[in-house]
């Protein structure tokens, strides 16, 4: 019965990803019914190690991807600019003749996430170990982006507290501290203007939080949706069904 169970979820997701590949609801078929005979079925391990590699490979492509130079500097899904409060502050510095102040303060904070990003990884293999049967099972019947949100719930304390410090020790080295204190000390002499002052540091982490998982999901995506992306044979067994 038990087995049934399992095998009756993975009908269920074989049969919501019938789009992406027209065979696959045959091969769902063919599962079901391999594990009702007490064949080569998918069991409840086989489900949470599918699920782990495809975190595991996910979260590093995700991670390399993002730690590279210019990882978020040049891709506009993630780049990462001046806070918005400080938008007035950049759009008056801009036509006072400080744009070049302004582009180095936005690029020092791309690199301090670049920096950041890379400690990520084997905090995400962390907990990706730590998937237990219950949690994989959820992951399996959850959204297409139910890994994230594991990922997201498990690790966010731990990111934040790895990625502060080499943030702000980032910013330092290349200079963020002080384009954003120029930046600050310029506007700030302007007559007639509210003083800013935001936590830097804060704002970029966050910033950096957010798109390190805005890459995990659409990574899990691509593993749930597209058959080509399960290229090893664990991971077709989960996501693609039996031969």
């Amino acid at each position: 019965m038990r087995k049934f169970s399992y095998a009756l979820v993975v009908f269920l997701f074989f049969a919501m990803m019938a789009h992406a590949q027209g065979g696959l609801l045959g091969k769902a078929k063919s599962a079901l019914s391999s594990v009702k005979s007490g064949g080569k079925g998918l069991s409840s391990d086989d489900i949470v190690a599918g699920l782990k590699e495809a975190l595991s490979r996910g979260t590093s492509k995700s991670t390399d991807k993002l730690s590279a130079a210019d990882g978020f500097f040049k891709d506009a899904a993630v780049k990462i600019l001046l806070p918005p409060e400080a938008a007035k502050v950049e759009s008056t510095l801009r036509s006072a003749g400080f744009g070049k102040q302004c582009d180095e303060a936005i690029l020092s904070l791309n690199r301090a996430a670049e920096d950041a990003a890379k400690s990520a990884a084997p905090i995400f293999l962390g907990a990706i170990k730590n998937m237990t049967v219950s949690d994989g099972l959820g992951i399996l019947k959850g959204s297409d982006t139910a890994a994230t949100g594991y990922l997201r719930k498990s690790t966010t304390t731990q990111l934040t507290a790895a990625f502060h410090p080499v943030i702000d020790s980032s910013l330092q080295k290349t200079g963020a501290t002080k384009y954003w204190k120029t930046l600050f000390e310029t506007y700030n002499k302007l007559p007639l203007v509210k003083k800013v002052n935001p936590d830097l540091s804060g704002y970029a982490t966050q910033k950096t939080l957010d798109g390190v998982f805005y890459y995990v999901a659409a990574e899990e995506k691509n593993i749930r949706q597209n058959p080509a992306a399960q290229v090893d044979d664990l991971l077709k067994k989960v996501f693609g069904g039996s031969k």
